[in-house]
């Protein structure tokens, strides 16, 4: 089986400024690039797990995320990082317009992209670690059995009860990648 470091997108691989759906607003967050070419080379498949409702609510459409994704995708390869997948949900249970209004499982802080991503790529969840910066991407990996939870403080209130491991900097994720 495989190990993971899960990332969710906006927050964590690039600065959130809000539906980031373009290249021209979606900037890199500092250290992004060491930390994943660090977990590569330990073996860690690099995972990105992401809510994209801006597309259920109209804002951008998925072909402008795939778009994007596949621009952000080139710009780890150029780092000579491959992001082995991404996983996205569209979905909003209360603001968005069909067919994305719903409640799903793939929807942080369900489960079910995480579940979805081990099951593709044979991920040991006991092995792996989630990188998120908000209560619903801990309670996401909680619910699916990571055993490895950081959260990034940053511009989010969290008051949710989870168990995880709190970091000021993605330099500091280094660290708790085991070999």
């Amino acid at each position: 089986m495989s190990k993971a470091l899960f990332l969710d997108r906006d927050g964590i691989i690039n600065i959130d400024h809000g539906y980031v759906s373009k290249i021209e607003s979606f900037d890199f967050n500092p250290g992004i690039f060491e930390l994943c070419y660090a977990a590569q080379q330990k073996g860690y498949l690099l995972i990105v797990i992401t809510n994209q409702s801006g597309i259920g609510r109209g804002k951008y459409t998925e072909q402008d995320f795939q778009v994007l994704t596949e621009w952000m995708k080139g710009k780890f390869s150029e780092q000579q990082i491959t992001i082995n997948d991404v996983f996205y949900c569209p979905h909003h249970p209360t603001n968005a317009k069909p067919p994305y209004l719903q409640d799903c499982q793939c929807r942080k802080p369900g489960p079910g992209m995480i579940v979805d991503a081990a099951k593709r790529h044979n991920i040991d969840l006991s092995q792996s670690i989630f990188l998120g910066d908000k209560s619903s991407d801990m309670e996401a990996a909680q619910a699916a059995n990571v055993s490895t939870r950081i959260l990034l403080s940053g511009q989010y209130p969290i008051d949710a009860d989870f168990n995880a491991v709190r970091v000021e900097s993605l330099a500091q994720v280094v660290k708790f990648l085991q070999d």
